[in-house]
């Protein structure tokens, strides 16, 4: 529910605190004085578009502020949580807009910096405003059809719900099928690639690793002589010919060290360490020397070998041209390739398995249309009644709600019905669809009584806890009894919900439990001194105040007949007060 909405430089309002009250709130005063600016400041609070050209003249930015009560809507105080606003201690959460002259625009919701779009996630659980606009979008048939849909309960919405995701499958396959279907020739030409591939890998058996082992082979066969005579200097230097080259080999310098110290090591400590160091390094040296002349013996020339290593590398070469950089990069093509193919050669068995799923969902959906068509049926001829009954009391008697449904040429995921809303105006007239044979007024009435219908049927079938209902002007068209009857249906519609109403008319106005009157003066522009005056004279300046008692009385006067101090309009506007609580 709202509880208040605070607006500054929106428009022609430089400052003004709007209280919302339970019940109806009705919202008058003069043309032109900045009533729909009110609404203004509501629709940006419901995450609306921003107008740069509402600001304020002479203003930097608009900020229109709101206060909301959500203790009986978990899903709104969620949506809040997630966004990561707080909701305050009583249960309600403040809702910021602001709009910069510039154009920049930015919203918070419980203290955080939200995108606008998530003020217009919750807008659906809080608010739902009727205007001329959605007096027109009452033409269409998809709105008819989802006021009977609201209107026909929630067992008729989970059959709804089921339909959908049956449709919603259904469309998923079809797609599937469609695509299998299409590309089977696409598919056939690349799980013979995928063969002729494999076919070749398997051919090769290619082993990991195996061509970076055969280019190490390949240049130690090609280079025989040059390791030959490189290992042999290195034997020589480390465990050479000891006669021939005492002085060049190192185990024997090692040793005569090592000897060295080990003479002495009584002495110190320290070089019996390094004694030991040294013998460390000996064995070391004829490990090294050991290994070095059995890799002298095992060299040997070998061109068989190194044709053969050749040979391979070019087999495995044709591999790694085609499907990978590496031996091992062309093994996992491999295994990749071989997935693809099971997958290719399985799509016969899949389009069977998705043509049998889309047949089992064709006679789901046939059976869910035909229970959908019949819950619309019963819902029409009910909806038709409460509305009627409804236009007999906003004072179109002869008037009846006609609710059509009829097979569509195609189902969709709404169903297979196609809605018509259609009004006959009086007895004997032709059933006309509403957006041919209702004019505005008409309309508005229509749009009144059926908002009224399927509250009812809302609070009385499910209990369920309904939005913030806005009227822009709903009684447009509408005067005399049927002015009162449009205020009596308000109020009832209040009864089960919040209600706020831009009227004109006092009869409506009558109906109010709070009523809040818009008036305007002519100002300088805000906070601005006498020399900022005299550039921007004469801007027009909004207030909202509440009005009781004799103030009241005077309003509803001056909405009668213009002349707030007329004693003959003061006394109608208190005969209208004295009706309008007998007539709830």
């Amino acid at each position: 529910m709202l509880e208040e909405i605070a607006i500054e430089n929106l428009g022609v309002i430089r400052s003004a605190r709007v209280p919302v009250g339970a019940g109806l709130t009705v919202i008058t005063g003069e043309t032109g004085a900045g009533k729909t600016m009110v609404l203004t400041g509501l629709g940006l609070l419901m995450g609306g578009k921003a107008d740069p050209a509402t600001v304020r003249p002479g203003a930097s930015s608009a900020v229109v502020e709101g206060r909301v009560r959500v203790t009986d809507r978990p899903a709104v105080a969620q949506r809040v949580d997630d966004a990561g606003g707080q909701v305050d201690d009583d249960g309600t959460v403040v809702i910021l807009r602001t709009v910069a002259a510039e154009g920049r625009s930015r919203a918070h919701l419980g203290g955080r910096s939200v995108p606008q779009g998530v003020l217009a996630e919750i807008a659906d659980d809080l608010v739902t405003v009727h205007g001329q606009s959605d007096q027109l979008r009452l033409r269409t048939a998809s709105r008819q059809r989802a006021a009977l849909d609201a209107f026909a309960g929630p067992a008729h919405a989970e059959l709804l719900a089921q339909y959908r995701d049956a449709w919603a499958e259904r469309s998923a396959l079809q797609a599937e099928i469609d695509d299998i279907e299409t590309r089977a020739g696409e598919r056939a030409r690349e799980a013979e690639l995928l063969r002729l591939g494999l076919a070749e890998v398997e051919r090769v058996a290619p082993q990991p690793g195996e061509d970076v082992e055969l280019t190490a082979l390949v240049a130690r066969l090609g280079n025989v002589e040059e390791l030959r005579v490189a290992a042999q200097l290195a034997h020589d230097a480390v465990a050479g010919d000891e006669a021939a080259e005492p002085q060049e080999n190192a185990v024997v310098s090692v040793d005569r060290a090592r000897r060295a110290l080990e003479s002495v090591a009584g002495t110190d400590p320290q070089l019996a360490r390094l004694a030991e160091r040294l013998a460390e390094v000996g064995y070391v040296l004829a490990d090294v020397a050991t290994e070095i002349s059995g890799y002298v013996e095992d060299l040997a020339a070998d061109p068989a070998g190194l044709e053969s290593a050749h040979a391979r590398l070019a087999e495995l070469g044709t591999l790694t041209r085609s499907y990978g950089e590496t031996v091992d990069d062309v093994l996992a093509w491999a295994s990749d390739a071989g997935l693809r193919l099971l997958d290719l050669d399985d799509g016969g068995e899949r389009l069977h398995a998705s043509i049998a799923r889309r047949d089992e969902l064709d006679a789901e959906l046939d059976r869910l249309g035909t229970a959908i068509t019949a819950s619309r049926e019963r819902a029409a001829a009910e909806l038709a009644t409460a509305v009627t009954d409804e236009l007999r009391g906003l004072a179109m008697g002869g008037a009846s709600l006609v609710v059509d449904v009829e097979r569509a040429e195609e189902p969709g995921p709404w169903g297979v019905d196609v809605v018509t809303f259609s009004l006959v105006a009086h007895a004997g007239a032709p059933a006309r669809p509403l957006g041919k044979g209702a004019s505005g007024g008409e309309l508005s009435r229509v749009m009144l009584a059926i908002e009224v219908a399927l509250a009812t049927a809302a609070v009385d079938g499910t209990g369920q806890v309904l939005p913030t209902f806005v009227f822009d002007e709903v009684d447009a068209g509408v005067g005399g009894k049927a002015a009162v009857e449009v205020g009596r249906r308000l109020a009832s519609l209040a009864r089960r919900t919040q209600v706020v109403v831009v009227t004109h008319l006092a009869q409506v106005a009558a109906f109010a439990d709070v009523q809040l009157v818009v008036t305007k003066s002519s100002g300088a522009g805000p906070g601005d001194g006498p020399d900022a005056a005299a550039d921007v004279a004469a801007v027009t300046v909004t207030g909202v105040r509440e009005v009781t008692g004799d103030e009241r009385v005077r309003e509803l006067a001056r909405m009668l007949s213009g002349q707030e101090d007329s004693d003959a309009a003061r006394r109608h506007a208190v005969e209208l007060l004295e009706s309008s609580v007998v007539g709830r």
